[in-house]
């Protein structure tokens, strides 16, 4: 089967997703365009080099409605003979638009493809769109649903976690991501989001808080305990699916949860000859993907038996894997994926993640496969694994190789 590389990744930076954030005037159309223009700028490429434009975006309503994905082309440097296919496979929308572009490389479906994807959470609220899991009675009763906060502290409760746990993991991701942007380490990926007089709007993550200690979250109430115990009673109902617990701890805030961001990635993946022909050099290879269904009422366990799919589907144990990027929805999910695999954490997400810098639902999956191809060509480390955990029980996961 061909090979497929990663030739390019890069990101816009994350802005805060709400009013006076530094990216609520720019348009999720015009920042994806931005992306797909520096994909073909950063590489010399004609308008017409790619088979595809693969995107993800998650609330598929106003501007971001649509197919998103072939407007930002149309809006864009690239021809119009370039198609584009929207994709939403929630929190791991911009991993999947990444993984099936890689796919159809690999199966000869195209020489190269530009995949990724967008949020703009400060323009198009998160859950706008509806979702049939939590409005029709009939399947919400059916699989027990609760919303995802409730589902991170049942995670918590059933494994052990303290808000201790959570919160200690909370602020070695900022102190993380801090000193990542102090030693410059995103300088290669960063695409500043400029307007249209040429001037800079945003050239660093400005959701950031690089101050905060244990005692600074130790102020903040629990985000989910109140749904959980008043109506609709979201406790009762996970105490249903799981008699053995209890109670429900509640243990994640605003402080060990992801971040509300706008923002953009974007990923150029082609096969050899593409590379040859462009005068290219491969940065790594996509050597395995996967995705898979997992529990919906818990519903944020999907990074763990994902990476078990995806190692077994390889041919690879933990062990073969150097450096880890787990989406830090809530902290709850990152100490389940370390628990579980025994991980230690200076091998899970070392320049920081979604608590500090924010969680551009559409834009993750595809921001965390550039920061881990960034980090392995840092430390000189070879293989790679990202995962994300997703709304209503699913799990994805990319394995790369460095090139």
């Amino acid at each position: 089967m061909t090979e497929a590389y990663i030739y390019d990744a890069a990101r816009t930076p994350r802005g805060k997703g709400r009013k006076d954030g530094s990216l609520h005037e720019v348009t999720s159309l015009r920042l994806s365009a931005q992306m797909l223009n520096a994909m073909k700028n950063r590489n010399n490429l004609e308008g017409h080099a790619v088979e595809d434009v693969i995107w993800g975006n998650v609330t598929q309503v106003m501007e971001q409605g649509g197919c998103l994905a072939r407007s930002a082309v149309l809006a864009s440097d690239l021809d119009q003979s370039i198609p584009g296919l929207a994709i939403n496979r929630f929190c791991a929308s911009g991993m999947e638009a990444v993984n099936l572009a890689a796919n159809q490389v690999k199966g000869g479906a195209g020489d190269a493809y530009i995949a990724g994807g967008v949020e703009m959470m400060g323009r198009v609220p998160m859950g706008s769109d509806g979702a049939a899991i939590a409005v029709d009675p009939s399947l919400a009763m059916d699989s027990y649903f609760v919303p995802q906060g409730i589902s991170a502290d049942i995670i918590a409760t059933e494994y052990g976690f303290t808000r201790d746990d959570a919160d200690k993991l909370a602020v070695e991701s900022q102190k993380r991501a801090a000193a990542a942007w102090a030693d410059n380490r995103f300088d290669g990926s960063i695409v500043p989001v400029i307007d249209q007089n040429g001037l800079t709007i945003l050239a660093n993550d400005e959701y950031m808080r690089p101050g905060t200690d244990m005692q600074s979250l130790g102020g903040l109430n629990p985000a989910f305990q109140q749904m959980g115990e008043m109506m609709p009673g979201f406790d009762k109902i996970a105490l249903m699916k799981y008699p053995h617990l209890e109670r429900i701890n509640h243990i994640h805030h605003a402080g060990n949860s992801s971040g509300i961001v706008d923002g953009a990635a974007a990923v150029l993946i082609g096969n050899k000859e593409f590379g040859e022909k462009h005068g290219l050099k491969p940065r790594a290879r996509i050597r395995g993907t996967a995705k898979i269904g997992t529990d919906p009422t818990i519903m944020l366990t999907g990074p763990v038996p994902v990476t078990q799919k995806i190692l077994a589907d390889n041919g690879m144990t933990i062990n073969d894997i150097d450096l880890f990027e787990v989406n830090e929805a809530f902290a709850s999910v990152v100490l389940r994926f370390m628990q579980a695999f025994d991980v230690d954490d200076s091998k899970v997400n070392v320049n920081g993640g979604s608590i500090a810098m924010g969680h551009p639902l559409g834009a993750t999956g595809a921001i965390i496969i550039g920061t881990l191809l960034d980090e392995l060509e840092r430390s000189g480390k070879g293989v790679g694994l990202a995962t994300l955990c997703i709304a209503s029980g699913m799990g994805a996961a990319t394995i790369i190789e460095r090139v």
